[in-house]
């Protein structure tokens, strides 16, 4: 009876991979073929008015030898700059080369820096670019950074005929958002497509219009999306008609809705130590946390701003009992925000540690509020200065990178703000005295390569040449801040060393071919499989389907930039991928030779041909460690798509393809045809 009962779990267990393996099998269809799904989705909706879940699926990644595109690669001159700071400099002058990049509307545009004893490169590909000739005379240009102030002029009116202009072609803009929208509302591609291909806002181009989650604080126009979406959003679905705000035209899609807490109102103690950021004390890291534990221990709500006042080396806000106000999200050190925001009201914390030393927190409010994920599309409007020259709002103020000496990240000594500290030269020291004096209360504005990179208020003549950009900064934000600066300012020369293009008709020739020849080798190892190996060639068949949907899948999700070497790869899996059930289905054999029953043959079958297919794909996967380690980036791809392939078909062809054949098993003869081409044999 125990027995009966174990083989019917047994058969229940099968059922369920058989099971698994068709959902697998689907939804690998439609992740890597979204296309097919969209196009079957909407004629099921225009037909019947059923509407199937949409998804928002990535693309692959194609490289330049599929897609098209230019290889530009560019040498540094960094003899200008102290060896500490070339990195840095470097690192800089590629962020200024990544977001003109952006600019161009490249799809996967990839800059890398390359360091090559004393020469530094940067190295540029541009999938897809179609005018390399404006690309490469745009990126040669060295960075531009200036100073400018606000402009005490009244600004001229328009003419009646500039006002007609400037109407017309924001008409234009909202017809042709409006155009998008139904675009878009089809159904016919995804929506991070459509913000790939027209959204003008270039932070988030790249990203599918993802601007995160956000809430009422930030810029005018993120407040308008905030409650646009707030007011018309349903998670998932694109937004009926479009939002005018300030700056365009948005197409708004709103994925989730989250409440988090939007504000903290805390008190805090610090306890420092010696190496700690801002310390002055000479105490050791150990003996300021067994100082910060035992005012842990006695502390509580009520004597909290007294033991601060008494024990917090924050003089700033030791003197207020610890007091740090209302704390929004970005305005502390990580440490300490992620302490305060996951801190329950009316709690104090255990000793957090941040750059500064120890701290303890004691939350006494907090406000929450309701945040939304979304994704826009945005076309901008034309503006008055675009129509009028004369509507420049920014002045120059003759401070430019020529007199920056440097910029670093910085923190604030009383709240721990990021920020990013400037030093001028002697020249800049009395420029910059000259404009801060004269603009108290006012903005100055810091361009980089004529954007708008930083506009804080002055609020005092700065003296010295030294002076500060603070901000809502994480501190990964004033690292990039402090690169463009540094980049503009020293400036370093690029000059062009290497440039090779493939035109996107060649690119196109190749991925046609390279999927043809993937597609008659994947015919040719099923034909062979089922020819020779019969219902288990079938089986093992329709295993490799779903190896090559995961296989791909994955390719998708890491991603895997795809080449023609890293389809040569995957193509060389495939067969890899077969040859582990040759090696299963030729020990079956073997065993049905020798007498045993199909089922004892197949346990067997898969258990003795284990070790010979783990130690060839262990073998393979080293080979691919060695390509990747010493290779270049093509063989790179190659080793990529190779080793991935290796690791899923050995779940494949022990995992998959034995259920398939244990599922089937039941309703198999003995001596059948349909087995391995086996013959009637003695059974034991």
């Amino acid at each position: 009876m125990q027995k009966v009962e174990k083989k019917q779990a047994s058969r229940s267990h099968i059922k369920w991979g058989v099971f698994g393996i068709l959902l697998v099998l689907l939804a690998g269809s439609i992740f890597d073929f979204p296309g097919f799904y969209r196009g079957f989705a909407n004629s099921l909706e225009g037909k019947t008015g059923i509407a199937l879940p949409r998804f928002e699926i990535p693309d692959f990644h194609l490289g330049l030898d599929l897609l098209g595109g230019a290889h530009l690669v560019y040498e540094v001159d960094a003899s200008s700059v102290q060896s500490s700071d070339r990195d840095d400099a470097v690192a800089g002058v590629r962020d200024v080369i990544e977001r003109r990049v952006n600019a161009f509307g490249v799809g996967e545009p990839l800059v890398q820096t390359n360091v090559s004893g004393d020469i530094h490169r940067v190295i540029v590909e541009l999938p897809g670019v179609v005018n390399v000739a404006d690309a490469i005379k745009q990126i040669g240009e060295t960075p531009l950074l200036e100073f400018k102030e606000q402009n005490p002029n009244p600004l001229p009116t328009l003419t009646p005929e500039e006002e007609t202009r400037l109407k017309k072609a924001n008409d234009d803009e909202q017809k042709k958002a409006k155009d998008i929208l139904l675009a878009v509302r089809s159904g016919t591609k995804s929506f991070e497509e459509y913000a790939r291909e027209f959204s003008q806002d270039t932070r988030t181009k790249e990203t599918g219009g993802d601007l995160g989650f956000i809430g009422l604080s930030g810029e005018p126009w993120m407040k308008q999306v905030y409650l646009f979406a707030s007011q018309r959003g349903v998670p998932g679905v694109v937004a009926k008609d479009i939002l005018n705000s300030e700056i365009g035209f948005h197409i708004v899609k709103l994925e989730e809705i989250k409440e988090l807490v939007g504000t903290v109102s805390a008190r805090h103690m610090l306890v420092c130590y010696k190496g700690a950021q801002s310390c002055t004390s000479d105490r050791t890291k150990e003996e300021a946390l067994a100082s910060i534990q035992s005012i842990r221990a006695q502390a509580n709500k009520d004597n909290f701003a007294t033991l601060a006042k008494e024990r917090s080396d924050d003089l700033g806000s030791g003197s207020q009992g610890g007091d740090l106000g209302i704390i929004t999200r970005g305005q502390t050190v990580k440490p300490f925000e992620d302490a305060a925001f996951a801190l329950p009201l009316g709690a104090i914390s255990d000793p957090v540690e941040s750059p500064f030393g120890f701290h303890l927190i004691y939350k006494y409010d907090e406000k929450k509020e309701k945040q939304y994920r979304v994704r826009h599309i945005l076309i901008d409007k034309t503006t008055a200065n675009e129509i009028s020259p004369n509507l420049d709002p920014w002045l120059s103020t003759k401070l430019s990178g020529k007199q920056l000496d440097r910029a670093t990240v910085e923190f604030d000594q009383q709240t721990g703000d990021v920020q990013v500290g400037l030093q001028f030269d002697k020249e800049g020291e009395e420029l910059f005295s000259a404009i801060t004096e004269r603009n108290v209360g006012k903005p100055v504005a810091i361009f980089l390569d004529g954007e708008v990179i930083s506009a804080p208020t002055v609020q005092q003549k700065i003296t010295g040449g030294t002076a500060v950009i603070t901000g809502r900064f994480s501190v990964s934000e004033a690292k990039l801040l402090a690169q463009r600066l540094n980049a503009g300012a020293l400036p370093l020369p690029v000059s062009l060393v290497s440039q090779s293009t493939v035109g996107p008709t060649l690119g196109k020739v190749s991925l046609e071919k390279s999927l043809f020849a993937g597609l008659v080798g994947f015919g040719l190892v099923l034909l062979f499989m089922m020819l020779y190996y019969r219902l288990p060639g079938l089986l093992a068949g329709i295993a490799l389907f779903l190896y090559a949907f995961v296989v791909l899948g994955i390719f998708k999700l890491v991603p895997v930039t795809l080449t023609l070497a890293g389809i040569a790869g995957f193509i060389l899996s495939l067969g890899m991928a077969v040859d582990a059930n040759i090696l299963i289905f030729e020990r079956i054999k073997e065993e049905l030779r020798g007498g045993y029953t199909f089922s004892r043959a197949i346990p067997l079958g898969f258990e003795r041909a284990w070790t010979s297919i783990r130690d060839s794909n262990v073998t393979t996967l080293i080979t691919c460690a060695v390509l990747y380690w010493f290779g270049t980036s093509v063989v790179r791809g190659f080793a990529v798509t190779l080793a991935i392939g290796v690791l899923v078909s050995m779940f494949s062809a022990i995992s998959v393809t034995r259920i398939l054949v244990r599922y089937v098993e039941p309703w198999i003869k003995e001596g059948s045809a349909l087995v391995l081409g086996s013959k009637k044999t003695p059974q034991r």
